[in-house]
C-alpha cells in the first residue's frame, strides 16, 4: 500500500535519516577515527574506519527513513567514484549543510531561494580554494601515496607506476600467489583473454608466437570447412594461426585442438573477456594493429582477410600484442583521443584512456602476492587507494587535516544566507577531526588563529607544523568533490516536498484449525 509523507513529517524523517547516516560516518574522520563494527550476511563480521564501506551498510527499519538513507548515501558513494577519498568528509559537510538550512526553512526561508544562495556561495568558495593550491613536489607525492597505502612498498609501487603512465586507467592490478609483489610495464597492446580449451596452451604456461596471422570473427560459430582453404596456405608456409571471438563453436575448437596437439598446425584460439561495445572497440583495435578484416560471416574467409602479427604473447588470462607504430595507427590514435574529448561517462573514459596508453607509452601491471586470499584483498584495497591518492593529487594539493575549509570559512562575510550556512559547515570537518582524537578544538583553533593559519594541528603527531613544511596534505580534487556532492545531495533533500512509499504489508498466517469447515 501507498503512502505519501509531506511537511512537518517528511522533515522529521529526513533528519532521522541524516542524523543515523552522518552521524555514524563521521566518528571515523581523521587519523584518530573511531572504527565501525559490521555485520555481514556473506562475510565474517569485519572492523573498518572506511567512510563510504560504512554508509553502505547503514539502513533503518522505518522505510521512510532507510529511502531517504539511499539517497543521502549517493554523495558519499558519488565521491568514492570519481576521486576514491573524501568520503567522510563529504558526510560531514552534508550534516551541517543540510540540518541547517532545514531550521531557515522551518522559519519561513523558501527552499528554491536557498538552493540558489547555496549554489552560488559554493562557486565563491571553490575559487578560493583554487587560490590556494599548489604543485606537488615528486617527495611529496611519494609520501601521499605511503600515508594513503599505510605501507611504504605499496606507496613506492603507486608512486612509480603513475612515473611510468599518467593515468589511473592504464594501471592493472592482479592478485597472485606469487612470492613477491612486483611492478611491470607493459609495452605493446594488453587484453584479456581466455583460452577456447587448455589443451591449446600444451602443457605451457604461455605461448610466444612470432609473424602469426590474425583471424578476427565477428561470432565464432564456425565450422573447420569454412577456414579449411585458409588452414592448408598457412599450414602450408608454417605460420602460426591465431583466431580470435567473443566465443567459437565446440566441434571447431575440438577440431581446431587436434590439429595444433598433432602437431600440423602451430596457433591457438582466443576468447574475448569484454562484451558489447567494448569487444567491438578491442577487435577495431585489432584490425588496425594486424591489418585484418572484422569477419561477420563464413563466405568472407581467406587469405586477404587475415591480418599480421609480428609477436604475440599468450598465457591463461591475458594476450599482449607488439604494436608496431605507422602513420594509419598514429591517425587511429588521434581519433580516439577525439572521442575521448567528448566522451562524458567515466567508464568509458577510462577505457579510451586505457586504450590510447596501449598504443602509446605502455600500461603498468602490478601483482599483489599475500599468504592468504584475505590479506591480498586487503593489501590490493590499500594500493588503490594509494593509487587514487596520487591520481587526485597530481592536479594540486592544499594543507589537511581541515584547516583550508576552516581558513575559507573565517573569510566568507554574513552578507546572505547561502555564505552564512556555509560558513559554519566548512568548520565542521577539522572540529570532528580534533573531536575525534580526544582533543579541545577551542584552544587548538585559536593558536592557528593567531598564526594567521601558516600553522596546522598534526593529529598523529600532537604537534604544531608549520604549513610550508607539513606533509599532512589533502588533494585539491578530493576536496572539490566533497564540496559538490554534499551540496548537491543536501540541495536536492531540501527542495524535496513529498514522498512516497510502500508500506510492508504484515504476512497474515492462519491456523490449520481456523481452515476447517
Amino acid at each position: 500500500m501507498k503512502k505519501v509523507i509531506t511537511g512537518k513529517e517528511l522533515q522529521e524523517t529526513m533528519e532521522n535519516a541524516i542524523t543515523l547516516l552522518c552521524g555514524t560516518v563521521k566518528q571515523t574522520l581523521g587519523p584518530k577515527g573511531y572504527n565501525v563494527l559490521i555485520d555481514s550476511s556473506d562475510l565474517s563480521p569485519y572492523i573498518t574506519n572506511d567512510g563510504v564501506t560504512i554508509a553502505k551498510n547503514i539502513e533503518s527499519d522505518q522505510k521512510g527513513v532507510d529511502t531517504i538513507l539511499e539517497i543521502a548515501k549517493e554523495a558519499s558513494i558519488k565521491t568514492n567514484e570519481m576521486v576514491g577519498d573524501g568520503t567522510t568528509t563529504t558526510l560531514v559537510l552534508l550534516e551541517s549543510l543540510f540540518l541547517n538550512s532545514l531550521e531557515d526553512i522551518k522559519k519561513g526561508t523558501h527552499p528554491m531561494i536557498l538552493k540558489k544562495e547555496l549554489n552560488k556561495s559554493l562557486e565563491e568558495i571553490i575559487k578560493r580554494i583554487t587560490k590556494i593550491k599548489q604543485k606537488p613536489s615528486k617527495k611529496m607525492l611519494r609520501h601521499i601515496a605511503t600515508i594513503s597505502a599505510s605501507d611504504e612498498e605499496l606507496g613506492s609501487l603507486a608512486y612509480d607506476a603513475f612515473q611510468i603512465v599518467a593515468d589511473k586507467s592504464s594501471i592493472i592490478i592482479e592478485e597472485k600467489e606469487e612470492k613477491e609483489t612486483s611492478l611491470s610495464h607493459l609495452q605493446g597492446y594488453y587484453l584479456e583473454t581466455s583460452l577456447a580449451s587448455n589443451y591449446l596452451l600444451q602443457n605451457q604456461t604461455k605461448l610466444e608466437l612470432n609473424d602469426a596471422y590474425l583471424l578476427i570473427l565477428e561470432n565464432g560459430q564456425i565450422d573447420l570447412e569454412a577456414i579449411s582453404m585458409l588452414l592448408n596456405e598457412v599450414i602450408s608456409q608454417k605460420n602460426p594461426l591465431i583466431i580470435i571471438a567473443d566465443n567459437f563453436d565446440e566441434y571447431f575448437v575440438q577440431a581446431f585442438t587436434s590439429l595444433v596437439m598433432d602437431k600440423k598446425l602451430n596457433g591457438c584460439l582466443l576468447k574475448l573477456e569484454e562484451y558489447g561495445m567494448n569487444s567491438r572497440m578491442i577487435k577495431e583495435d585489432l584490425e588496425v594493429i594486424s591489418g585484418a578484416k572484422i569477419i561477420k560471416n563464413e563466405n568472407e574467409i581467406s587469405s586477404f582477410s587475415v591480418g599480421h602479427l609480428s609477436h604475440i604473447y599468450i598465457t591463461s588470462e591475458y594476450t599482449r600484442i607488439t604494436v608496431q607504430s605507422n602513420d594509419k595507427l598514429k591517425k587511429y590514435v588521434s581519433k580516439l583521443q577525439n572521442v575521448l574529448e567528448t566522451e562524458l561517462e567515466d567508464f568509458k573514459q577510462d577505457f579510451y584512456k586505457r586504450r590510447i596508453a596501449m598504443f602509446t607509452h605502455g600500461i603498468v601491471k602490478i601483482n599483489i602476492s599475500a599468504p592468504t586470499k584475505t590479506e591480498c584483498r586487503e593489501k590490493r584495497m590499500r594500493l588503490e587507494d594509494a593509487l587514487c591518492a596520487v591520481s587526485t593529487s597530481k592536479n594540486g594539493i592544499l594543507p589537511g587535516s581541515g584547516i583550508t575549509l576552516y581558513q575559507i570559512a573565517e573569510e566568507l562575510t554574513n552578507d546572505n544566507l547561502g555564505n552564512k550556512i556555509w560558513k559554519i559547515s566548512l568548520m565542521k570537518p577539522l572540529e570532528q577531526i580534533l573531536w575525534n582524537a580526544g582533543i579541545e578544538a577551542k584552544d587548538i583553533i585559536e593558536q592557528m588563529k593567531k598564526r594567521d593559519y601558516q600553522i596546522l594541528y598534526n593529529v598523529s603527531t600532537n604537534q604544531f607544523e608549520l604549513i610550508e613544511n607539513t606533509k599532512v596534505v589533502d588533494p585539491y580534487e578530493v576536496v572539490i568533490s566533497s564540496l559538490k556532492h554534499a551540496c548537491s545531495i543536501a540541495t536536492m533533500l531540501l527542495t524535496t516536498t513529498s514522498l512516497v512509499i510502500n508500506e510492508k504489508e504484515k504476512n497474515v498466517y492462519l491456523n490449520a484449525k481456523e481452515l476447517e469447515l
